[in-house]
């Protein structure tokens, strides 16, 4: 039988470092999903407010300007800016998975490196932190912890996401298949500057992503929908202020991709031109079946008596509080949370 499900990935760019502008604009991208029958679409990691560049660029002492103006415009889980999207998502009846820089109360400073699955109802079906800030992303963001590292079972398919470099820890990406993952999802920054952009051994972030994305799908014998962002005016204008060899190399970097991959591990469509687009495809979740007789990872072509894994999903915080709420939240709790914090309009 027929799982026939229509999937989005969008290849974007954020208004950079403006937190409420690229609300507006995901709730845009929403509604403009929903036009094409689209049931769920994936955001690139870090949307809002943007990727944070400026560490690969400059040395830490000049960054304490850009850090503040991040924080500033990072969102906390729930909050207004969360709820609008929520709310947009059940309007149309889509599913979304965005990616965010994270604030929290506890502290001023700390942030993470977060992906959203909110359900088409408008509720928060999964909130995941990255376990690890890869390179110059740890001048930015914590660790994160187990807790997100769930496949959430949805109308039209168990879903799992990973941010970036995530998907090349096996541990993880095994955790996800072991749950019975049907469609992944990898989010992923416009570009990741390693080295002068010239040079033999750059880090070509295309590559990668195809190398990892193709790999998990054809493990897993999943789709992969892969969602990288793109850089614009609005990031060039910001990071100007560290020079104009500064944004030679931001502009010359290896981009991302964004791609939609089947359970073999082949590519059934790819977006990697210089402007906004959805890239919107219809597959068949019945194709993840047939492969699974040849490897199935987490079935019979494993040896549980040799290999054993065991995950932590405890949710880490500073303070332990009887009664804390769980991450799935449904729309009715985080519109109430949110209008008891009277944090104002947007």
């Amino acid at each position: 039988m027929s799982q026939k499900v229509t999937v989005a990935a969008a290849h974007l760019t954020p208004v950079y470092m403006d937190a409420q502008a690229t609300v507006e604009k995901t709730i845009e991208y929403i509604a403009r999903a929903a036009e094409k029958d689209v049931e769920i679409i994936v955001f690139p990691e870090s949307f809002i407010p943007g990727f944070p560049l400026w560490p690969a660029i400059s040395a830490p002492i000049y960054n304490h300007g850009l850090f503040k103006r991040f924080a500033a415009q990072s969102l906390r889980v729930p909050g207004p800016e969360i709820l609008k999207i929520c709310a947009a998502a059940r309007d149309v009846g889509v599913i979304v998975s965005l990616g965010i820089s994270e604030a929290t109360d506890h502290s001023v400073g700390c942030l993470w490196n977060s992906n959203l699955l909110i359900g088409s109802d408008g509720s928060i079906l999964n909130h995941h932190r990255k376990l690890v800030p890869t390179f110059f992303e740890k001048m930015i963001w914590a660790n994160g912890d187990g807790a997100g590292l769930m496949v959430s079972e949805t109308a039209i398919g168990r879903i799992g996401a990973l941010i970036c470099g995530e998907n090349t820890n096996p541990l993880a990406r095994y955790a996800m298949i072991a749950q019975g993952e049907q469609i992944h999802i990898s989010s992923y920054p416009p570009i990741w500057p390693t080295h002068e952009p010239s040079a033999n051994d750059r880090y070509d972030l295309a590559s990668a992503i195809r190398i990892r994305a193709g790999a998990h799908s054809f493990e897993a014998k999943v789709f992969n929908l892969v969602a990288a962002a793109r850089v614009d005016h609005t990031a060039f204008n910001v990071l100007g202020e560290f020079g104009d060899e500064a944004l030679r190399i931001i502009k010359e970097s290896p981009k991302g991709v964004s791609m939609i991959i089947g359970p073999n591990g082949l590519p059934i469509a790819e977006a990697r031109a210089d402007n906004d687009q959805l890239l919107i495809e219809t597959i068949d979740l019945e194709e993840c079946v047939v492969p699974k007789q040849f490897h199935d990872v987490v079935g019979y072509y494993n040896r549980f008596d040799v290999f054993n894994l065991t995950v932590n999903r405890r949710s880490m915080s500073p303070a332990e509080f009887e009664g804390m709420e769980a991450r799935t939240i449904d729309f009715e709790q985080l519109e109430a949370s949110v209008m008891e914090t009277d944090s104002g309009p947007l």
